[in-house]
């Protein structure tokens, strides 16, 4: 099986190439470098595929790109990189696919749990209704160009990730130097719901939705145990036998982050990942404790 790979020296593009090359996986790996061999194949998030022929004969295409959210603040410039490299980068690989002769039978796109914005206490799911601040609107036009590879007859599958935790980048990789300093501590109130993946599972999810051709549509990537943010912070700080006991109240974070950090620190998003329960899918760390460890080892 051929697969493309947008977005692939990302943090979850590095992990999933060693697992498709794993599976014995032919991968094709959009890069805005002039590609040096067969494997490479050039691609920016405005101009798309230099080269859109040489995507004939790919069977998946899954499509990882995107501006990184996390930053101090979020400027008008931030927030148009973030919109832009999702909406516009995104339609240049639908229509690239879309006039293909022998389209890809499979479009993974990545999404995000932060459609369903600020839910507070609410257990949301797939079917639940999309939420109303910045990044929910993103999402919204994110996965309405995402879809338009249905329209082609490509099956879609619109992986809506949590917080993936690895040691080598994300919110964990940012948490870690602090706690392990002795000066974690709880986000706001602390009573905001975390939604989280390990990173195996994220990856585990990423082949199960290609492997099953009957999944498509809206996919919920979180571990069915989601914790509040003050259960995040003892765990983590267990595991690093670390102290958690200075919090940032939500006054600072509001003041040093501005809109980013009450979308990304203070927000409550308790997202279930009904559609992977209700096909089976086993993961392998369902625990938040287990996982971390895993990740920090």
């Amino acid at each position: 099986m051929k697969v493309l790979i947008t977005g692939a020296s990302g943090l979850v593009g590095t992990e999933l190439q060693k697992s498709f090359t794993e599976k014995g996986y032919e991968l094709l790996l959009a890069s805005r470098k002039e590609p040096t061999d067969d494997k490479h194949i050039q691609w920016s998030i405005e101009q798309g595929f230099t080269h859109p022929e040489k995507l004939e004969g790919v069977d998946v295409v899954v499509h990882l790109a995107g501006e990184n959210v996390s930053g101090l603040r979020w400027t008008d410039e931030k927030k148009k990189a973030i919109r832009d490299s999702r909406i516009l980068g995104t339609r240049n690989v639908v229509d690239a696919m879309s006039k293909l002769k022998k389209k890809p039978h499979t479009f993974v796109a990545s999404s995000a749990i932060g459609f369903y914005g600020e839910r507070g206490e609410e257990e949301v799911n797939e079917s639940s209704a999309m939420g109303d601040n910045f990044l929910a609107g993103v999402c919204r036009e994110w996965e309405a160009e995402s879809r338009r590879a249905e329209d082609a007859g490509i099956r879609t599958v619109l992986l809506r990730t949590g917080i993936v935790l690895s040691k080598d980048g994300g919110a964990l990789s940012t948490m870690l130097l602090p706690f392990k300093m002795g000066v974690g501590g709880v986000v706001g109130s602390g009573k905001q719901w975390m939604s989280w993946i390990s990173m195996d599972d994220e990856i585990a999810v990423i082949n199960y939705v290609i492997e099953n051709e009957n999944i498509r549509g809206a996919v919920n990537a979180v571990s069915p145990n989601p914790v509040t943010n003050h259960d995040f912070t003892k765990t983590l700080g267990d595991v690093l036998y670390r102290p958690t006991f200075l919090p940032l109240p939500e006054f600072a974070v509001s003041m040093i982050f501005g809109e980013m950090g009450d979308a990304l620190l203070l927000a409550s998003t308790k997202v279930m990942p009904k559609r992977l329960e209700d096909a089976g899918f086993e993961f392998k760390y369902p625990e938040l404790k287990a996982a971390i460890e895993h990740a920090v080892e």
